[in-house]
């Protein structure tokens, strides 16, 4: 499919990888270049963003899952849970990318009448 700023941008909000304000592409796991490559080798935007989240799940790596400070204890999102999330995410635009049929433009000419 032939990448276009607008799809840039609705992919990376499918992606839930926005450009910060005040920041620029290097600010998130995806560079534009990134986005326009999964773009051209989808079908459909939602079979790249099926290929985005499964890219995600893959970058994700272990961190501090929980706290103390005191008397006060922080608990983060656990690795699993997050891996989850991101394949869970990948399956729902992959089901969307099969019944989401695309479009095609045609030309009708009108045939002469004399």
């Amino acid at each position: 499919m032939t990448s276009t700023p607008e799809l840039i941008t609705r992919l990376r909000k499918l992606l839930n990888e926005p450009i910060p304000p005040g920041g620029s592409e290097e600010d998130t796991n995806f560079l534009d270049a990134d986005i326009e490559t999964l773009l051209m080798e989808a079908a459909n935007i939602y079979s790249a963003a099926a290929a985005g989240w499964t890219m995600k799940a893959g970058m994700l790596q272990g961190q501090i899952e929980s706290y103390t400070v005191g008397q006060e204890r922080y608990d983060m999102t656990g690795l699993k849970d997050q891996l989850e999330h991101a394949l869970t995410m990948a399956r729902q635009y992959a089901d969307m990318a099969k019944i989401s049929g695309g479009s095609i433009i045609l030309k009708i000419m009108p045939p002469e009448v004399l």
